[in-house]
């Protein structure tokens, strides 16, 4: 099974025109995307898989899905990673 996690795009780097990437925000933790095969800017949502954004989707079903994220991630137990 895979797993695609909605991020927004907080900046762009366009400086090696064969593979262009982004900083994007994944509900507090940033990484680096790349964006080549994405028409998304700065401030866009994106769907991302293994570093690839695959596609562009809507901001309130990001905003949504991570919120329901961090949701999950409140509910469970520190100790032993299963919700209480």
């Amino acid at each position: 099974m895979c797993l695609a996690v909605p991020g927004k795009i907080l900046a762009v780097d366009a400086s090696v025109p064969e593979m262009k990437t982004a900083k994007v925000d994944f509900g507090g933790i940033v990484k680096t995307i790349c964006i080549q095969w994405v028409d998304a800017g700065e401030g866009d949502y994106i769907l991302a898989h293994a570093g690839m954004a695959i596609s562009r989707i809507d901001p309130r079903q990001a905003e949504e899905t991570l919120a329901d994220f961090d949701l999950i991630a409140r509910s469970l137990d520190a100790d032993n990673n299963r919700c209480v």
